[in-house]
């Protein structure tokens, strides 16, 4: 049975991960074993415990708490429901409650490398994309376009974060991720000859004259592609291109000289899919 608390003093200290504590704080300082996150809407949420993360508690605004909020109160068990007028709510958080629910969670184990890639034939490398929308958006697109899995670079913003997760309507967490390299000095090497070893040919999507055509049927015969983009605006290293095994250019027209990032891997993982 859930336990529904009437907020009624900002200062709680149980309201800290949704009021006062930055998403960075969420993963290192509130939590220091395990971490935590916020799940934003219903659907969010949904998916993230049908992967089996575990709610710590609800904030909810109080209209939902017998409608659109009743099945997610139910899933989540006895854990605390947070509850308010909305107005009141968004003045606790900062911004407006998207479909009026959140939910502060148990960060997963992320698997290794080699668990994630076993039985992997594509999977996308975001190296030091730091937009949240835009990795939300890539990890939606990587959903919809058969990626196995992703894998993010030490610089590349959390998938976790609450509007990537938003963003990517819940599909942070059915694509299976995880870090390649813990920090800074692991990128691009010792990570591209991890790739190499398992197996995997490198796509660099970069900006480049010398570069293959993204249509080319040698790319979508390899069996298995590591296909890398790049942050947003520079683009990819150029010591990340040079040790790639292809270079590889979405062609433009109309005057226009690339894609945003997030619109180019939907391009890429629809092109390079098996």
């Amino acid at each position: 049975m859930a336990d529904i608390v009437e907020i009624t003093d900002f200062q709680d200290p149980r309201l800290d991960a949704y009021a006062r504590l930055t998403e960075a704080q969420l993963r290192n300082r509130l939590e220091p074993r395990l971490g935590i996150f916020i799940a934003e809407s219903p659907k969010v949420i949904d998916r993230a415990l049908d992967a089996g993360c575990q709610p710590v508690s609800l904030l909810m605004e109080r209209k939902h708490l017998a409608g659109q909020g009743a099945a997610i109160i139910a899933r989540c068990g006895d854990v605390p429901v947070y509850t308010a007028d909305d107005d009141l709510l968004a003045g606790l958080t900062g911004y407006p409650l998207t479909r009026g629910v959140l939910c502060a969670m148990r960060r997963p184990d992320l698997p290794s490398v080699e668990a994630l890639c076993e039985n992997a034939r594509r999977v996308a490398v975001l190296e030091n994309i730091v937009d949240h929308t835009n990795v939300g958006a890539i990890f939606r697109s990587a959903a919809a376009l058969g990626m196995d899995g992703v894998l993010v670079t030490p610089g590349c913003c959390d998938p976790l974060y609450r509007r990537s997760a938003r963003v990517s309507m819940g599909t942070v967490f059915q694509v299976p991720w995880t870090r390649i390299g813990e920090s800074f000095d692991q990128w691009p090497q010792p990570g591209l000859a991890r790739l190499k070893a398992l197996g995997f040919k490198t796509v660099a999507m970069a900006l480049r004259n010398n570069t293959v055509d993204i249509g080319d049927p040698a790319l979508r015969r390899e069996e298995r592609l590591a296909i890398i983009l790049g942050t947003e605006g520079d683009g990819l290293a150029a010591r990340t291109i040079a040790q790639c095994d292809y270079t590889v250019k979405i062609p433009m027209a109309g005057g226009v000289d690339s894609l945003n990032v997030a619109a180019a891997s939907a391009v890429a993982f629809w092109a390079l899919r098996v």
